[in-house]
C-alpha cells in the first residue's frame, strides 16, 4: 500500500527547486508496507549520498560504481568527486581526505547538491571534515573500526564523536565495516590487509540495500576489472553481497529507500552516464569523422586533463593518433604541425600548461590554422589547487599572448555538453582556420550526468575543402597558389596539405604579405594583417543568446561555463518563492554573441556569478559599459545553489 504524503515541489529541499530542506529525507513521496516481519520501504524524490575516507579506501571507485548503477536505473544525476593532489596523501589525516557525493532524483536535477542526506565516513578524518555540510538530522554510516585514540586524535579529537553526544544531531549507525568485511572474506585466504581494502565495497553493498540499486552491474564489472586476479575479483563480491546482506539482516537500518527513475526528466532517446572529460573526447573524435579528417593529440599529462589523453589513445579505430609529448611545448608543437599537415589538431592541458604554450598558440595565430586547445581550468596560480575547480583562465585564453593575436573561446555549461563544445570549437576553428580555446574546468571533467547519445545524423556536418590548384592570376597570365587569398565571407585563407604540387608556401611567424604570403616588414601591411585577423575573429557566426525570463524582470543573471547548474537551480528557487530574475548563460566568449548589449540594456541589474574574482564583469563592463555586479568565489568548489540564490537576491534586490 502506498500513501501521498507530499510532493516533490512541496519538499525539494537541496534539490534544484524551491523550497529548502531541514531534514535529509523529507523529500518522501510514499511509504511502501511490506509483508509483516519485512522492512519498510519509504519512497524518495531525490537523495544526496557522499562517500568519504582516506585516498586509499576506495571512495570515488565505490561512488562511481553507486552512480553506474544509478543511471542504468534511470534516475536523473549529478556527481561531485573531490579528492587530494597526492597520488597517496597522509592516511587519516584531513588534507588526506577522498570524497564522491551524488545527487540523484526521479525528475530534473542540475547540481550535485549542496549538503549531503547521507554520509558514509570511513574514518574520524572523513567525518571531521565533512560533517559541517551535512544537515540537522541526516544519516551518518561510520566505520567504527577505525575510531582508535591514535586516530582521533591525529585530527584534533580530545574524546570520541561517538560517544560525547557531539552527534546528536544526526542519526547515527556506527558499523565496524572493517571487521564485517574481513569475516566476511575468511574462506578465502587474504590476510587481514588485503581482505581489508574490500570494506568500500561492503560500504557500497550496504548502500545499494539502502536505496535499492541494482548489483548485476557492480559484479560484473568487478570480475571484468580483476579478471586475471578471479579470486580478488570473488573476493570484492562476496564483500558487497555481505554488505547488502548486513542491510537486509540488521536492526539498526529499519527502512529502506526508493527512488523512481526519472522518466519525465529526458527526452526519449538512448542514455548513458558520462563525465565531462570523457563526453569531450567523444566530441573530439566526432567532429573528426564528422569533418573527415584524422585527429591528432598532441599533449603532456597534467590534472585534470589528463582522462582525455588516456580516452583517445583507445580510438585509433577511428583513425585517431595520440602523443604523448616531453612537455607542455612540445605537444602543441606537435599538434600545429599535424593541422599544417591536415589533421583536425588538439591540444590538451591546465592554467599552467596554457602559459608553456602561449608562443605556440600565437604561431598558430600568425599561421592562421585550424587548431583546439583544450584548458581544462583549476585552482591557481602556479601549480595552485591541481585537483580544485576554477574558472580564473579566461583572462588567460582571451589576451595570454604576445601582440595582437584574437582567438576564439568556447565553454561548456555541464558534463554533458562538453561533447556538443568540442564539435562547436572544431566548427569554428576549421571554418574560420583558427586556433579556438575549449575553456572546461575540473568541476565539468570530473563531474557526470545522463547524456543522451546523439543519432548520427543530428550532428554537424563539418567536412572542409583542401586547396587543390593555384588561386590567383598573375599580372602575366600565368597562375600562382596566394596562401594568404581570403574567402570573403569568412576572411579565412586557403588550407594546402604539404606535398600538394604548385601549392609550396611558406609558413612561420615572421610576419607575412596579404595573399602572397612573402615575408614582409611593411608597416601598412602588418597593420591591415592584424585587423584583418582580428575581423576574422569578430566576423565568426554564432547564435544569438537565450534568455530565460518569463515574468519580465528587472534584474538578469548573467553566467557562463560550469556555473550553469548552480545559477540555474539558484534561479529555480527564487522563481518559486515569489521573486522574478530573468537568466541567460554565455557558450561563446569570443566573439560574444551579436545580441547581447541589447540583451543587457533591457535589465536595471546585471549579476555575473564566476569561479574567479569577476574576469567575464570585467570583460562585460569594457565592451558594453554596463555596471555588471560581479559575485565570486575562489574556494576550489562550485557554488552552492542555496548560498547563491541568496547572493543573488541581495545583489539584485529581487
Amino acid at each position: 500500500m502506498t500513501s501521498q504524503v507530499s510532493s516533490p515541489a512541496e519538499q525539494a529541499g537541496d534539490a534544484d527547486g524551491a523550497g529548502q530542506s531541514q531534514e535529509p529525507h523529507d523529500a518522501v513521496v510514499g511509504e511502501q508496507r511490506r509483508p509483516s516481519g519485512a522492512k519498510e520501504v519509504r519512497r524518495l524524490d531525490r537523495v544526496i549520498i557522499r562517500f568519504a575516507g582516506d585516498s586509499g579506501d576506495g571512495m570515488q571507485l565505490t561512488g562511481d560504481r553507486f552512480t553506474s548503477e544509478t543511471a542504468s536505473f534511470g534516475n536523473d544525476l549529478s556527481t561531485l568527486p573531490n579528492f587530494p593532489a597526492e597520488i597517496r596523501a597522509p592516511a587519516g589525516t584531513l588534507p588526506g581526505v577522498s570524497s564522491f557525493q551524488l545527487h540523484f532524483a526521479d525528475h530534473d536535477i542540475l547540481t550535485p547538491g549542496d549538503a549531503p542526506n547521507v554520509l558514509v565516513a570511513m574514518n574520524p578524518a572523513a567525518l571531521k571534515a565533512n560533517i559541517g555540510d551535512v544537515p540537522r538530522g541526516g544519516e551518518i554510516i561510520v566505520n567504527t573500526d577505525e575510531f582508535a585514540k591514535r586516530a582521533m586524535a591525529k585530527v584534533g579529537y580530545d574524546a570520541s564523536p561517538l560517544e560525547d553526544g557531539s552527534l546528536e544531531a544526526y542519526h547515527v549507525h556506527q558499523v565496524p565495516l572493517t571487521t564485517l568485511t574481513v569475516e566476511a572474506l575468511k574462506e578465502f585466504g587474504l590476510s587481514r590487509k588485503e581482505a581489508e581494502r574490500s570494506k568500500n565495497m561492503f560500504a557500497l553493498g550496504l548502500l545499494s540495500w539502502m536505496y535499492n540499486r541494482p548489483t548485476e552491474g557492480t559484479e560484473s564489472f568487478l570480475r571484468q576489472k580483476f579478471a586475471k586476479k578471479p579470486a580478488i575479483a570473488e573476493a570484492n563480491i562476496a564483500a558487497f553481497r555481505a554488505g547488502w546482506n548486513f542491510g537486509e539482516t540488521t536492526e539498526d537500518f529499519a527502512v529502506s529507500y526508493e527512488v523512481a527513475p526519472a522518466g519525465s526528466a529526458f527526452p526519449a532517446g538512448t542514455y548513458r552516464n558520462i563525465s565531462g572529460n570523457l563526453a569531450l573526447s567523444y566530441g573530439l573524435v566526432a567532429a573528426s569523422r564528422q569533418a573527415d579528417l584524422p585527429l591528432y593529440l598532441g599533449s603532456y599529462p597534467i590534472t585534470p586533463a589528463s582522462d582525455i589523453l588516456h580516452e583517445l589513445s583507445k580510438h585509433k579505430n577511428f583513425g585517431v593518433r595520440t602523443f604523448q609529448a616531453e612537455d607542455e611545448i612540445a605537444g602543441i608543437g606537435a599538434a600545429l604541425g599535424a593541422a599544417f599537415g591536415g589533421s583536425l589538431a588538439v591540444t590538451t592541458t591546465s592554467g599552467p600548461g596554457v602559459a608553456l604554450k602561449s608562443e605556440t598558440i600565437g604561431l598558430a595565430v600568425s599561421m592562421e590554422l585550424p587548431l583546439l586547445i583544450v584548458d581544462i581550468q583549476r585552482g591557481g596560480p602556479s601549480t595552485g589547487l591541481p585537483t580544485k575547480t576554477e574558472q580564473a583562465d579566461l583572462m588567460q585564453a582571451m589576451f595570454g599572448r604576445n601582440g595582437e593575436a584574437p582567438v576564439p573561446v568556447v565553454a561548456p555549461c555541464t558534463p554533458a555538453d562538453c561533447f556538443d563544445a568540442a564539435l562547436e570549437a572544431a566548427r569554428i576553428a576549421l571554418t574560420y582556420r583558427t586556433p579556438v580555446f575549449l575553456l572546461s574546468d575540473g568541476y565539468l571533467a570530473n563531474g557526470s550526468e545522463p547524456w543522451r547519445i546523439p543519432e548520427v545524423d543530428e550532428l554537424p556536418d563539418l567536412r572542409v575543402q583542401f586547396a587543390t590548384a593555384p588561386n590567383h592570376e598573375l599580372d602575366d597570365g600565368s597562375e600562382a597558389f596566394w596562401p594568404y587569398k581570403r574567402d570573403p565571407l569568412t576572411l579565412a585563407r586557403p588550407w594546402a596539405v604539404p606535398g600538394t604540387p604548385g601549392l609550396e608556401h611558406r609558413i612561420g611567424g615572421i610576419e607575412k604579405q596579404d595573399g602572397t604570403g612573402n615575408i614582409s616588414y611593411d608597416p601598412a601591411n602588418h597593420e591591415f594583417m592584424v585587423r584583418t585577423r582580428q575581423a576574422r575573429i569578430d566576423g565568426i557566426e554564432v547564435p544569438d543568446l537565450e534568455v530565460d525570463d518569463p515574468d519580465g524582470a528587472r534584474t538578469l543573471v548573467l553566467g557562463w561555463g560550469s556555473t550553469y547548474g548552480p545559477i540555474t537551480a539558484a534561479v529555480r528557487r527564487l522563481r518559486a518563492s515569489g521573486h522574478p530574475i530573468a537568466q541567460a548563460h554565455l557558450r561563446h566568449l569570443n566573439p560574444f554573441p551579436g545580441n547581447l548589449g541589447e540583451v543587457l540594456k533591457r535589465y536595471d541589474k546585471v549579476v555575473v556569478p564566476e569561479m574567479n574574482l569577476g574576469q567575464l564583469a570585467l570583460l562585460i563592463r569594457a565592451k558594453y559599459l554596463v555596471d555588471a555586479h560581479s559575485h565570486t568565489q575562489v574556494n576550489g568548489m562550485p557554488f552552492k545553489a542555496e548560498q547563491l540564490a541568496q547572493a543573488l537576491k541581495e545583489a539584485g534586490g529581487v
